[in-house]
């Protein structure tokens, strides 16, 4: 369908309006060629010398709002509005007479079906920016839009190894003599065409005929087309030559085929329009005798064919072949059975004219591809350049395994603006929008559509209800009847739009595909969407009240798409809210990240302050979670929050956004600065009558200390934050407060600093208390914290059968729960405790990897002990010198970051190494003073114990025994449990063995 308009001295033609067709802009074309060659037959007729007859015509495509526009007396019927008319007529403007100019979104469509010339780009009166344009001279020879596009791109095939396999084993079924049928169906951009080309590129080495056929939209009434298109190229017509000269070629055939010209040269010049000029007899049959005749003909080619060689035949697009050629083709498949001819018929299921009653016919219907396999052909179009992961699967999903849309999207993902080509890889230049239909598959979709008169306004609205919809949510939002709405469904249904589930009242119906539902959407007007989206957010809210309730965010979706933002935003932000609690947390910012948004246009005023400081209290544990918890953009939000609260926020809102300031300023590594905030944050808590806040700002006081030390001032923060401590009343802090739960947290690091402080016995306790905690919130974030710490304890503890499985178990759940940071540190703790019983190289393989890839993404927190317990297993298989290396590196990241906790085991581990060097002692000594002097300003009683073993032994071999047993002794006496790990009973052998 097409809508034409005088305009001037010119005539402006809608392609596409009001009825699509999925070949909009090649019909243009062809229009506009055909135009060109009109104007100069009728300049010719007239003949005068003074009047000279022409016409200049410019194409491009776009979207445009096409309908009525306006209201009352003003309304202008079918109007059109949009950039693409403006450009059409500029385009115009520059074309020479009688020529067809088109635009750059125009020749990507159609650049393989016409032949054309790059007149380069054009400067247009009111574009802004130079336009490249292309004049088409005429069309292409290629016989199909495929196979115009084949000979520039091939879709990769991915995932059809078994289609093949059944066409390779017809074929050798039917070259030896037991003719084959294959009717490959499926819906338009599955593959069927790519499979046929990809088939019969395997056999192009095997002596063989071919008999190609090809459908085309444009010659569906006309009889014998695809035949009479297959025998000009079979008998290589060529526009130059003359009648005579193309019956010579038909006559050379004949005879080398040993088929009688006199019998069907005549009939064979009549299907091809060629005057014989008395070469043969002329005929005399009737239309029906004609008919059969010329069937007779076709069919004795293609069996004297197959006598000389195996004839594959191949009917591409059988939907669209005329009527007569359906019924050579019917009459093919009855009587091939017995020959060598293998037939391939290509269609869409909606086309089921064909038998398949046969023994030798195969019905093969193509599937669409996984999501793997849609992932794998992403990367083939991109030739190996990873895509970032949110654009892959936006891409999958939207496809819906479709290759032609899995290749088109990618296409125009690459050609946008959206990415940065990196070199080796793609990353995103911005935020990602929804993705918006190709151009290529718009005409295509809307044209499917269009097709089905009233029920596409169904489906429009359905549409505005998401890809999936209810039957009776969709009846309580239509103006039509039970009985009307039905028949418009069953007529989508059998389209194969959308498919239907579920038996009445609970019938449920999905979009086929997300780039159908986008299409039916984006056809509507603006304003047409906002009526649709406001009645579905009433109706929800009237008649469907537990949808609104669990699910607030398609309530939010229908309010924000009907412009009606401060219905939308509280929503939004109880949407953000549930998806927290269930640790969804990339959802949850998008929920609260479309309500900030939303919010940008209401006025500046008191409620939108409490508003947004509520919305950014709930986004900031979310933001951590997903992007680490120094994330500037965290800490920037809780800036924003802070400015917030002196206008609008109460004592609690306050404490939740100075915690959460903290926090990030705390993981980023300003631990010195951070100090100020706990005693702000704990004098706060203690005013406020709810325990939550004393409890956390505890939280904040045992985790600085224990990075910063006194280690006993942290055991302080944790015995009282533990007193406070109650797992019903506080479990749901853990989706405030750093996204993990306190009680978990401080048994977490009850473990590490009671062993620090010289309690290893006690430090077990604190850590099964964390894991019990851990199993009835089912919280992953705090089990992994839990996890770790266990296996951290049993590290220092010297226990690697205990941390080996409790660091598998960390790896396995965190890659289950998709942690990746917390499965570094596992993979850490896992190679260390592998390296510690037996299986060396392969440990500190795995703990070198980890350490890696925790540094590439600056996740320097316990950077340094991991490179210590690194350090310590290389002295042990010998490699001193690497082993130094890691210790220097921990000793500048603890300068660097201020993270000292285990700065005393590093000057140990350094003057280790050292002694075992053998270089330089008395750098070795003036590592481990260093290391005690620490570990006494630490009150870190455990590290001091290992510096003074480790100092003693270097003492010991210089014979200074009795300074070695008063150095070591005072310390040992000072413990009271752990004499069975590994400090206290080296401690102690040392000491034995100097009585």
């Amino acid at each position: 369908g097409y809508i034409a308009r005088y305009v001037g001295d010119g005539l402006l033609v809608y392609f596409g309006y009001p009825r699509a067709h999925e070949d909009d802009p090649q019909r243009a074309v062809r229009t506009g060629l055909g135009i060109v060659e009109a104007i100069k037959d009728l300049d010719a007729k007239f003949n005068d010398p003074d009047v000279a007859l022409a016409v200049r015509i410019g194409i491009t495509t776009g979207m445009v709002v096409a309908g009525d526009i306006g209201s009352g007396e003003r309304v202008e019927e079918k109007a059109i509005v949009g950039e693409t008319p403006n450009l059409a007529a500029r385009l115009q403007g520059v074309a020479e007479p009688n020529t067809v100019v088109i635009g750059v979104n125009t020749q990507r469509l159609v650049e393989d079906l016409f032949d054309w010339d790059n007149l380069g780009e054009q400067q247009l009166k009111g574009v802004s920016r130079p336009v490249r344009a292309y004049r088409v001279r005429a069309e292409s020879s290629a016989p199909s839009r495929f196979e115009a596009t084949a000979t520039r791109w091939l879709t990769p095939l991915i995932g059809r190894d078994s289609e093949i396999g059944l066409l390779l084993n017809r074929w050798g079924q039917a070259k030896d003599a037991e003719g084959q049928v294959v009717l490959l169906s499926g819906e338009a951009g599955v593959g069927k065409s790519r499979i046929v080309r990809a088939f019969r590129d395997r056999i192009e080495a095997e002596p063989h005929n071919r008999v190609l056929y090809y459908g085309s939209p444009y010659h569906q009434n006309s009889a014998f087309y695809a035949v009479i298109d297959q025998l000009e190229r079979g008998l290589r017509f060529d526009k130059s030559d003359t009648a005579a000269q193309k019956l010579d070629k038909l006559d050379a055939v004949l005879v080398d085929l040993e088929l009688p010209a006199t019998q069907h040269a005549p009939v064979l010049a009549s299907l091809l329009s060629l005057p014989t000029d008395g070469r043969y007899p002329a005929l005399t049959l009737e239309p029906g005798q004609l008919k059969k005749k010329t069937l007779e003909a076709i069919l004795a080619i293609i069996q004297v064919m197959s006598s000389k060689q195996p004839v594959l035949m191949v009917v591409e697009d059988a939907h669209w072949i005329d009527p007569s050629t359906q019924e050579l083709v019917g009459l093919l498949i009855e009587h091939l059975q017995f020959a060598r001819i293998f037939l391939v018929v290509s269609f869409r299921p909606e086309f089921e004219s064909l038998s398949k009653g046969y023994p030798h016919v195969t019905a093969l219907m193509l599937n669409r591809l996984s999501r793997k396999e849609s992932a794998a052909m992403i990367t083939r179009v991109t030739k190996g350049k990873p895509l970032p992961d949110e654009v892959v699967s936006q891409i999958v999903n939207k496809t819906d395994g479709v290759p032609l849309f899995v290749e088109e999207l990618t296409k125009m993902v690459l050609e946008s603006d959206l990415l940065k080509d990196t070199g080796d890889r793609y990353v995103l230049s911005g935020p990602l929008p929804s993705l918006a239909i190709p151009a290529s598959l718009q005409d295509s979709l809307m044209a499917r559509l269009d097709r089905l008169a009233s029920a596409k306004e169904v489906a429009q609205l359905a549409a505005a209800l998401g890809r999936t919809f209810t039957h009776r949510l969709l009846l309580a939002v239509s103006p039509l009847d039970d009985k009307e709405l039905e028949d418009a469904l069953i007529q989508l249904v059998q389209a194969e739009l959308i498919y239907r589930r579920g038996l009445p009242p609970d019938i449920t119906y999905e979009f086929k595909h997300a780039l159908v539902q986008d299409a039916a959407y984006q056809s509507l007007l603006k304003s047409k969407r906002q009526q649709h989206h406001q009645e579905i957010a009433r109706v929800l809210e009237e008649r469907f009240p537990t949808t609104a309730e669990t699910e607030p965010e398609v309530l939010a979706h229908h309010y924000t798409e009907a412009g009606l933002a401060e219905q939308a935003i509280p929503l939004w932000h109880r949407a953000g809210q549930r998806a927290a609690e269930r640790s969804a947390d990339v959802e949850a910012i998008g929920h609260i990240t479309r309500a900030l948004n939303l919010m940008e246009d209401l006025p500046d005023t008191p409620d939108r302050a409490t508003q947004e400081l509520a919305l950014r209290i709930t986004l900031g544990p979310a933001l951590m979670n997903t992007q680490g918890s120094g994330s500037e953009e965290a800490a920037q939000s809780y800036l924003r929050a802070r400015e917030l609260c002196a206008r609008a926020g109460q004592p609690e809102q306050h404490f939740a956004v100075l915690w959460g300031l903290w926090f990030c300023r705390h993981v980023a590594r300003w631990y010195e600065a951070s100090q100020p905030m706990v005693d702000e944050l704990i004098a706060l808590g203690r005013q406020l009558p709810d325990t939550t806040f004393l409890l956390q700002g505890h939280h904040a006081g045992w985790s600085t200390r224990a990075l910063l030390g006194p280690f006993t001032e942290a055991l302080d923060h944790i015995e009282q934050g533990l007193a406070i401590y109650d797992i019903d009343r506080h479990r749901m802090n853990a989706y405030i407060y750093a996204g993990h739960d306190a009680g978990v947290c401080a048994c977490s690091h009850g473990a590490i600093v009671g062993w620090m402080v010289g309690y290893p016995d006690r430090a077990v306790a604190y850590a099964q208390k964390g894991f019990t905690l851990a199993d009835a919130l089912a919280h992953p974030y705090s089990s992994a914290e839990a996890q770790c710490y266990s296996a951290i304890l049993h590290q220092h503890r010297g226990e690697p059968s205990a941390v080996a499985a409790q660091a598998e178990q960390l790896v396995a759940y965190c890659e289950e729960k998709q942690l990746p940071v917390w499965r570094t540190n596992g993979a850490i703790l896992l190679g260390w405790a592998l390296a510690a019983l037996g299986q060396t190289q392969k440990g500190i393989e795995m703990m070198q990897d980890a350490i890696d890839e925790r540094r590439a993404k600056n996740l320097l927190l316990r950077h340094g002990y991991y490179l210590a317990i690194l350090a310590e297993m290389l002295g042990r298989v010998g490699e001193v010198e690497r082993g130094l290396d890691a210790t220097s590196e921990a000793l500048r990241v603890v300068d660097q970051m201020g993270d000292r906790g285990w700065e005393a085991l590093i000057h140990c581990v350094h003057g280790e190494l050292l002694a075992q060097s053998a270089k330089d002692r008395s750098q070795a000594e003036a590592c481990f003073q260093k290391a005690i002097e620490i570990a006494q300003r630490q009150s870190a009683k455990s590290l001091e114990l290992r510096a003074v073993v480790s100092f003693g032994r270097l003492w010991r071999d210089q014979g200074k025994r009795a300074e070695t047993r008063d150095l070591v002794a005072p310390v040992y006496a000072w413990f009271t449990e752990g004499f069975e790990t590994t400090n206290l009973r080296e401690a102690k052998a040392l000491l034995e063995e100097l009585c």
